[in-house]
């Protein structure tokens, strides 16, 4: 419980823990804003890292040039970029035999599941959606390289979202991260960011498994 309890901790304080590394490593920050966008986006058994807050976080910090959002955006899409492509490629490798085991030790077969119904109800369009969706956004290019999607087009739609992703996010954090009432509610501000994206997916996700119990009551 303690490991989890610790990442809780960090991440409804990301503001607070991120200026402190920027004051102690100094640009040393950039590499690890990368590393966890590249892991939270690429790595299907990192669905948790922080994504959304983090860019936010990121935002308020360049507001008061603790972090120059110059070099942090760029950095951020070419993270974001980056673990699209390996997590594509991954499931273009593992290919259909993964939906074949019902357990599995290196991903939640249920997100998995949640996010090729998301597939199935947008197209080809999820691959942008689902950027702005915590947990399917890690899934997405996994069940697009599932499904062999056209690199291409992947790769198209995939520039989109990362663009749009770290702009709104970078943007927003930028230019009100800052306002007292947000800054002195920030932890409350990271909740909503991490809660309000994934509500849809969610009540998708409860809806599918009360339809599943009720199927095998009858």
């Amino acid at each position: 419980m303690e490991p989890l309890k610790t990442l809780v901790e960090f991440a409804l304080h990301l503001d607070r823990h991120l200026l402190e590394f920027c004051t102690a490593h100094g640009t040393w920050v950039y590499l690890l804003l990368f590393v966890v966008v590249f892991c939270e986006t690429g790595l299907v058994v990192t669905p948790f890292l922080p994504g959304d807050s983090l860019l936010f976080a990121v935002g308020s910090l360049a507001a008061i040039n603790a972090l120059h959002a110059e070099i942090a955006a760029p950095l951020l899409v070419a993270a974001a970029l980056s673990g699209d492509n390996v997590n594509y490629w991954i499931g273009r490798a593992v290919g259909p035999r993964v939906f074949s085991s019902a357990e599995s030790r290196l991903f939640n077969r249920a997100y998995l599941d949640r996010t090729q119904r998301f597939y199935e109800k947008h197209g080809r369009k999820t691959v942008v959606i689902a950027r702005f969706l915590p947990i399917i956004r890690t899934f997405a290019p996994f069940v697009a390289g599932i499904g062999r999607m056209a690199y291409l087009r992947f790769l198209l739609f995939s520039i989109l979202g990362a663009i749009l992703w770290v702009t709104l996010f970078v943007g927003t954090g930028f230019y009100f991260g800052n306002i007292p009432l947000v800054k002195n509610n920030f932890s409350l501000v990271i909740i909503v960011l991490v809660l309000i994206p994934g509500l849809p997916a969610l009540i998708e996700f409860v809806k599918h498994q009360l339809h599943h119990r009720s199927a095998r009551r009858s």
